[in-house]
Formats: structure tokens, sequence, C-alpha cells
């Protein structure tokens, strides 16, 4: 009975341990979208017409910097981005950040001054 007692709460833990690691929360950045082969660099509203570039002919990807600390992540769907509408200025970002390290994104929109 104790074993059954046993391995019924070693089960419970596990299942526990598995649902929160497959609904990872999503998290809010403020940030800037640039390039992979700026990065950080790219931080600003000048970089716009960069950026647009590296990533049509030059096979860079977008990545989103993170204000606070310049810390750049690579963007899993990058289809979500739109260089008219997310280059050049501070955009505010919801998603969850992958076992990989890329960032999914939920919402992507202008940040509120």
């Amino acid at each position: 009975m104790k074993r059954t007692v046993g391995v019924f709460g070693l089960l419970v833990v596990l299942l526990a341990a598995l649902s929160s690691a497959t609904h990872a929360q999503d998290t809010t950045w403020t940030g800037w979208i640039s390039d992979s082969q700026c990065g950080a660099k790219g931080m600003n509203a000048r970089h716009k017409a960069c950026a647009e570039t590296c990533v049509k002919t030059n096979g860079a990807s977008w990545v989103l910097v993170d204000s606070k600390d310049s810390r750049v992540y690579p963007i899993r769907n990058q289809n979500v981005v739109n260089a008219d509408k997310h280059l050049g200025h501070q955009v505010t970002v919801q998603g969850r950040v992958n076992n990989d390290g890329t960032v999914s994104i939920s919402t992507l929109g202008a940040a509120k001054s």
C-alpha cells in the first residue's frame, strides 16, 4: 500500500512538472527589432534601412533586442515582423522564450511612450 501511494505521488509530481514545462508563461519586453548581423547595434531609428537590407538581401534574420539589458533574442516566428510597422522605434513584445533561446512572439506593436 505504501509503495502504491509513493508511486502515485511520484506520478503526480512528474505530471505537474511536465504540465508547467509545456505551458510556458508569456513575457513582455520593450525593445527594438533589429537584424541578426547587427544585433544590439540596431537599437536606434537610423538602423531601419540597414536592418531591412540585411534581412532581405544578406540572409540575416529578425531579432528582438531588449532595451533593459541589450540582450539579443532570435525570433522564431519571423513572419510576425513587418518592417514598415516595427522597425525604427521601440516596440512592445509579448511572447515566450523557447528552450533553444529563441522567442516566439504572440503580440508585437509600438511601445507606449
